[in-house]
């Protein structure tokens, strides 16, 4: 087995610094196995071209009216499930005219066992997951407006797609994801990010999450953090460990940020 990355070393990417945590037993065996469940909402699935030539997916609830306006729900170790559906139509239904994109990055491989989750997100390469993400923005289009949220390793991912997004990106929320450490690269953002954090978080620790902290300011970015006093996971209700006001907190600062980011987005009108 190969030895767990520290979460504070100099990454080749901040993104693979977190994928390589599946080499921790401690890590995988953190995350219990998701308890049953089965979306049976509305949505669909999509598909659309990226750079590398593979066709990407993800999960789409459109809004009622055309909306130029993109929320792009990013999944958390075990991937694009059912709960993460369900998580995006939760924010479909909490914010009329916008439109949701649950992104996979796993390409269709949702894990059933914690030694599948590990395999899926260690597999994960940036050149690829940035192709799908890059991918799904141009679906939404040149004149869209774009959000983000994802937990775990899709938190880390939300910040990456807030960075992609480049002039488009109005917003970022990230659960206890991995943080960019390239103050370079903090500083193209286009708009602040809302931090969600758990103070008994042995991998996305007090210690990463100051030296966030840091790193934003020296990258003059606003960031705004809330952190819990619970464990990795803590907002994920497939998690057997849910902390449920916790969770409900940290989803009202959420929706509360994110409705405020698209209410003062400027975007043309989808015809």
């Amino acid at each position: 087995m190969a030895p767990m990355a520290s979460c504070c070393a100099k990454p080749v990417a901040a993104t693979e610094t977190f994928a390589m945590l599946a080499s921790s037993e401690e890590f995988v065996n953190s995350h219990d196995t998701p308890l049953p469940y089965t979306y049976q909402g509305a949505g669909e699935t999509i598909a659309f071209k990226t750079a590398d030539g593979t066709d990407g997916h993800g999960f789409e609830i459109k809004s009622a009216t055309p909306s130029n306006k993109y929320l792009f729900v990013i999944h958390e170790y075990w991937g694009l499930n059912d709960y993460i559906k369900k998580e995006a139509a939760q924010y479909a239904q909490e914010l009329p005219g916008v439109n949701v994109i649950a992104v996979d990055l796993y390409d269709g491989k949702v894990a059933t066992t914690q030694a599948e989750a590990g395999q899926y997100m260690a597999a994960v390469k940036t050149e690829r997951a940035t192709a799908i993400l890059k991918g799904a923005e141009a679906y939404a289009g040149p004149k869209a407006a774009f959000a983000s949220i994802g937990w775990c390793f899709g938190g880390g991912w939300s910040l990456q797609e807030a960075l992609l997004g480049g002039k488009q990106t109005v917003g970022c929320v990230m659960y206890y994801g991995m943080p960019e450490k390239n103050v370079a690269r903090l500083k193209s953002l286009n708009t602040d990010v809302l931090g969600i954090f758990a103070t008994q978080d042995k991998w996305i620790n007090p210690e990463v999450v100051a030296q966030f902290q840091k790193d934003m300011a020296a990258a003059g970015k606003k960031l705004t953090i809330k952190s819990y006093d619970a464990d990795h996971a803590f907002a994920n209700p497939s998690n057997p460990k849910y902390k449920q006001d916790d969770a409900a907190d940290a989803h009202k600062l959420a929706l509360a940020y994110l409705k405020t980011k698209f209410a003062n987005a400027k975007v043309a009108k989808k015809a």
